[in-house]
């Protein structure tokens, strides 16, 4: 209880501060990945997470250090089951297993609304893997209709773009021919089960591989002419949108209206490797500052202008053991210190110390605020 006093009043603090910048109730979530030796305890991150009013947070496994840490908060949780899961969880037996040990001990204090069951497995190598990606999926949301969750808790699993065989222009999305059996009935599962198409979309990816022929500011959502689909007439002025509407073109052909389609990851990196064009600090922080202002106006895409954007950025910290190139390890808003990598207008603060090692500390500050607050309300 005390914990959540000094969260309210810290708030309040920060609320009326001219350096903060609210974000509340926008369709902006955060990837919070924890490949790294270098990163704040989870406590420390909920109290970040708090001071920049950031209520969704996407992680990549189940962490129950991470689900503790933020009880009796308002953030919402996707948790992930990895890869290396996906056989295991075809069995009803392990998937009720898994339920009760990384999800039901915590529900009552901290809200966990999806579960993604892989990540990119369609467009990997393993075609055993993507074989038991749907029956995973059903099995774990049979696991949690078991235990009267499945309407609190929705199953997904989230693609790379790469599934698409064509995205240009968006009313001619598709996905490639040799992956629709598998995404035909992910779509099935998703229709029966009233849960989102979750798509990992970096235009940056596009943009490096083809800088010659895609505009930067395009890809950045800078002043740009854009392109007008000829079928539907629609204009974009920025790349990320006319990616959604691809992937809703895609999945009308395969012959769905009801499903939403919600970006899992996208993000910029702020630095890379000598060929990975516009990797720099400057494009990431246009990247994720023009992005944020886009969401800040309930924006939707052309093709679905009523529907604002749900997104999650990639990512909370730079994480400084993820391998591949450069990039992979910088795609971080913040780095593991707390300081911001660039300015995109967030104050957030991270705390020099864990909160369940000042518990002394939190009271003695909660002495100094609140009982003279409550002595000067008496008063009057």
């Amino acid at each position: 209880m005390a914990m959540a006093t000094l969260f309210r009043v810290l708030l309040l603090i920060l609320i009326f501060s001219d350096s903060f910048v609210s974000i509340r109730s926008l369709g902006l979530g955060i990837n919070y990945g924890q490949i790294a030796n270098n990163l704040p305890s989870p406590s420390r991150v909920a109290y970040l997470l708090g001071s920049l009013n950031i209520s969704r947070v996407k992680l990549y496994d189940a962490d129950p250090n991470v689900l503790s840490a933020f009880a009796n908060t308002d953030v919402e949780f996707v948790i992930g089951l990895g890869n290396e899961y996906l056989q295991k969880m075809t069995d009803p037996i392990q998937a009720q297993g898994w339920i009760q040990q990384h999800v039901r001990p915590y529900i009552s204090q901290t809200k966990i609304k999806c579960i993604t069951v892989g990540n990119e497995v369609l467009t990997g190598n393993n075609t055993q893997l993507m074989s038991y990606l749907l029956p995973a999926m059903q099995t774990v949301n049979g696991a949690l209709a078991n235990l009267g969750l499945s309407k609190e808790i929705y199953v997904t699993t989230a693609h790379s773009f790469g599934i698409l065989g064509n995205s240009f222009p968006p009313s001619a999305g598709a996905f490639r021919q040799d992956l629709t059996e598998y995404i035909q009935s992910i779509l099935n599962f998703h229709s029966q089960t009233h849960s989102p198409f979750l798509i990992n979309a970096y235009p940056f990816f596009a943009y490096k591989d083809n800088p010659q022929q895609i505009s930067l500011n395009y890809a950045l959502f800078q002043p740009d002419p854009g392109m007008t689909d000829s079928v539907t007439n629609l204009h974009y002025d920025n790349m990320l949108y006319a990616q959604i509407d691809a992937v809703y073109s895609a999945i009308k052909a395969l012959g769905h209206t009801d499903i939403q389609v919600k970006v899992s990851e996208t993000g910029w990196p702020s630095k890379g490797d000598p060929d990975e064009v516009g990797a720099t600090p400057e494009n990431a922080r246009l990247y994720n500052g023009n992005l944020l202002r886009r969401i800040e106006q309930n924006q939707g895409t052309p093709a679905r202008p009523s529907v604002p954007v749900d997104i999650y950025v990639f990512a909370l910290f730079n994480e400084d053991l993820k391998p591949g190139p450069v990039s992979e390890r910088n795609y971080g808003l913040y780095y593991p210190d707390g300081s911001p990598v660039y300015n995109i207008g967030l104050q957030g603060y991270l705390p020099r110390m864990d909160y369940s090692a000042s518990k002394k500390n939190v009271d003695r500050i909660l002495n100094l605020f609140i009982i003279p607050i409550a002595l000067l309300i008496y008063s009057l």
